[in-house]
């Protein structure tokens, strides 16, 4: 019997075997640390700090990120919401919108002026005052919270304070009154600009006293539209801290115990996750339309598309565009403080400047609709606040389209009017013919290639070249045309 050899595929098997267990202990110990990282990071996840961008004017679009990122924040638990502010200032109703959800928001609110240069004037102030934390940059300022007036100008100048006694000795640490004067303001002068004012500086020293922050230089920046620095915030009890980073900001505010819903929190801040929020589509929409300029376009392509449709029945797409853009517009101008004898000025000027197409008056309708349409679209928008109003550049080039419309029309109206009239009756006045027989009263003539009867006070002869002088039902009265050549070919003149 013949002695075999081993066959390899054991040991091949063997081989592959162990390799493949190699393998699942080298992937097991490579998940391993991963696992660990991945719980490390869920764990991170409980001190969260969600952080948001608010630069440019205050507005429903910015109220409108604001409050659904707080929702977010409470509901994924994060430990911090940090608001990063350079803002102007902003509109009334939504400050106020934010500065609710921040007090009733169950995660604290951080306000952080920043990066340097930055600013949170007029309406920053006040969400500032709101928040658990108030921060800023080096080189970044606050303040100058004085209330626009309404119904268009800018702030009053304040009324002198009345003369002052000499200031007494001040106590160490408490600023003087030489240095913060009052402003009095005369409520006989102005009635309506004091109670903006005093309403403004009742919210502002509600929201200090709540905070524990300076009131008196809060009453200042709404009354004198004070505005400080950042070093000078601080010393002055408006600010927690400066910090000239967000990891700076973070590890400064790390054991600070702030109070939520009436229970103290201790902020565990150090080295928890930052995540950025970033407005979605939804928010990006409605800060476009809400642009008073984009609003104003919208209301005009509503209106003339509608306009058109009418013009065109079955066109649809002016119609859909239109009412789209209407829509939208209407929408826009109910969440901005919008005037409404503005948008029923535009809206009459665009109906005197229809009516100026379809009863002509030489101007006088459609120029008092440019005038009416102009007026409309500066006072639409009834504030003075930075970035809400309509710009005046698309004002002007409108009115000046308008104009130049208008121009044409009565233009072409006036070269329409001095034409010579090409249809009707009035057309044969002056219409030169061929009379069809010779006769001395009544005959027929061909005019326009049409055979008519007709009178002539002079006598006619065949084939005559005739001038239509008149008409009467169906009956010419005409004339012979003696200045062109008869029949013959010879010119016949008249006797002298």
């Amino acid at each position: 019997m013949r002695n075999q050899a081993p066959l390899p595929l054991p040991g091949a098997v063997a081989a592959t075997l162990l390799m493949t267990v190699l393998s699942c202990f080298a992937l097991l110990g490579w998940v391993a640390p991963a696992a660990g990282q991945q719980v490390a990071g869920d764990s991170l996840d409980e001190r969260r700090v969600f952080l948001l961008e608010v630069e440019g004017a205050i507005g429903p679009a910015t109220r409108d990120y604001l409050v659904r990122s707080l929702a977010e924040a409470a509901e994924r638990n994060a430990e911090l919401v940090v608001i990063r502010m350079d803002t102007p200032g902003g509109l009334d109703a939504s400050t106020r919108d934010i500065i609710k959800d921040i007090i009733a928001s169950p995660v604290p609110v951080a306000t952080y002026v920043s990066p340097s240069g930055a600013r949170a004037a007029s309406a920053g102030t006040y969400i500032l005052y709101a928040s658990h934390i108030a921060a800023m940059s080096p080189a970044t300022n606050v303040g100058a919270a004085t209330p626009v007036s309404i119904m268009g100008g800018g702030p009053q100048a304040p009324t002198p304070a009345a003369p002052r006694q000499p200031a007494q000795q001040q106590p160490e640490g408490e600023p003087s009154s030489e240095e913060n004067p009052p402003l009095s303001s005369d409520p006989a002068s102005d009635p309506s600009r004091s109670k903006v004012v005093n309403d403004s500086v009742a919210y502002i020293r509600g929201l200090a006293d709540m905070r524990g922050r300076n009131a008196d230089w809060a009453e200042k920046a709404v009354r004198d539209a004070d505005s400080i620095t950042a070093e000078k915030a601080l010393e002055l009890g408006v600010i927690d801290l400066i910090a000239a980073n967000i990891g700076e900001l973070l590890d400064d505010i790390d054991g600070m115990t702030v109070e939520i819903a009436g229970r103290e929190r201790v902020l565990e801040t150090r080295g928890a996750l930052t995540e950025s929020i970033e407005p979605d589509w939804r928010s990006e929409l409605l800060a476009t339309i809400t642009s008073p300029t984009i609003a104003y376009i919208l209301l005009l392509i509503g209106v003339y598309g509608l306009i058109l449709e009418g013009y065109n029945p079955g066109a649809f797409v002016p119609g859909v565009v239109g009412a789209i853009s209407l829509l939208m517009a209407l929408y826009a101008f109910q969440l901005l403080p919008v005037n409404y004898a503005g948008l029923g000025l535009i809206l009459l000027g665009i109906i005197l400047m229809i009516a100026e197409v379809l009863a002509p008056s030489f101007g006088v309708l459609g120029f008092g609709g440019i005038v009416a349409m102009v007026i409309g679209s500066i006072i639409l928008i009834d504030t003075d606040v930075p970035g809400f109003m309509v710009s005046r550049t698309l004002i002007g080039s409108i009115a000046a389209l308008a104009a130049l419309g208008l121009m044409a029309i009565i233009w072409f109206a006036l070269r329409a009017r001095r034409r010579p009239v090409v249809s009707g009756k009035e057309e044969l006045i002056g219409a030169q013919g061929t009379a069809l027989e010779s006769f001395r009263h009544e005959g027929h003539v061909n005019v326009h290639s049409e055979r008519w009867n007709a009178i002539s006070e002079s006598p006619v002869k065949d084939a005559e070249s005739i001038v239509v002088t008149g008409i009467d039902g169906l009956t010419l009265t005409v004339k012979p045309d003696r200045a062109q050549p008869d029949a013959s070919g010879h010119e016949d003149h008249k006797e002298q």
